[in-house]
């Protein structure tokens, strides 16, 4: 198969800057281009520090969307559906958005990218919304007990994240020197991820009538995502364990384990890993993930390779930063 022709698109942040470290050494993948206004004409690699040597490539303000098979919207959010109002993209061009802008259901015909559960959808996708990073990890952590029915009343989540998930642009929550030996709570109860979490809820356990309270909290680290979540269940943990074994036995990058997981196992990655344990009637469900990757442009390219029917692992085998 020829290589798939990529363009970039908000190629200068954070998520930019990965998607370019993975396409770059992808096996069935060519950058044709890498779009930042503000730095048009310079080398990608004087802003993403981390592949000096590794590529000539430099940002442009051109969209050759005539030359590519797919192009990645690296924007922030709510600037995709303002960028469609303004550009147009031939019909034929595959668009992966990682912003949240088409992750609800609605007047648009974007699949909602979660391998996990989308898989079959997202092969024939011209048009894919990619899942939130808190919305991948807490799904991925409660999706076989949706989908078998087996937990009640209302989810309680607790969720810790790096600071590269606020964006390259330094706020007064994510400086070095306030983030450093901190750790914080925000949007307690209202995170913008539980809009699409909730869409999930209801498609696999349709009339569901508990709620996600969901308690975010902002990290002393740079990268990943570590979940907690429980909720009521009355069944054994040998019978929960089998669950969550069968639902993921095929999943490309989700691993179920029977071992306490640490976050450090998947940093670097696109892999999630996922555990559970029994006290009483409450089951609890633990997931980790790194939030750059499976949260975003890892599970972006792992979503580019189902669209394309290119092996689904091509261009991710990464090794855990683990020491």
């Amino acid at each position: 198969m020829k290589n798939v022709r990529v363009g970039v698109l908000g190629a200068a942040g954070y998520t930019g800057g990965e998607l370019i470290r993975l396409l770059l050494n992808h096996p069935q993948a060519e950058i044709v281009f890498a779009n930042s206004e503000s730095n048009a004409g310079n080398p990608v690699s004087d802003v993403h520090e981390g592949l000096i040597g590794e590529t000539g490539l430099k940002f442009t303000d051109e969209m050759p969307f005539d030359k590519v098979d797919v192009v990645f919207f690296c924007f922030g959010h709510g600037k995709s559906v303002q960028f469609l109002k303004e550009h147009s993209i031939p019909a034929n061009v595959k668009i992966i958005d990682l912003a949240q802008d088409f992750r609800i259901k609605g007047d648009h015909d974007y699949i909602y990218g979660l391998p996990e559960t989308h898989r079959e959808q997202t092969r024939t996708a011209q048009h894919l919304a990619n899942p939130g990073c808190f919305a991948t990890c807490i799904q991925l952590a409660m999706l076989p007990a949706l989908k078998a029915g087996i937990i009640s009343g209302d989810i309680h989540v607790n969720g810790i994240t790096g600071s590269t998930g606020a964006g390259q642009k330094p706020g007064a929550t994510t400086h070095f020197s306030w983030r450093n030996d901190n750790i914080s709570v925000y949007k307690t109860f209202t995170h913008q991820h539980l809009l699409e979490i909730n869409q999930t809820v209801q498609e696999l356990c349709p009339g569901y009538d508990g709620r996600v309270l969901f308690i975010p909290q902002r990290g002393c680290f740079t990268r990943g995502i570590f979940v907690t979540a429980y909720a009521n269940c009355d069944m054994s943990l040998e019978q929960v364990q089998q669950i969550y074994a069968d639902y993921y036995k095929d999943a490309a990058f989700t691993h179920f384990v029977t071992k306490s997981p640490d976050m450090k196992q998947v940093v670097n990655t696109n892999k999630a890993v996922v555990y559970v344990e029994k006290f009483e009637d409450q089951l609890l469900m633990i997931s980790c993930i790194d939030n750059l990757l499976k949260g975003a442009v890892g599970q972006a390219v792992q979503n580019m390779n189902l669209m394309f029917n290119i092996d689904e692992n091509a261009g991710l085998n990464l090794k855990a930063s683990a020491f």
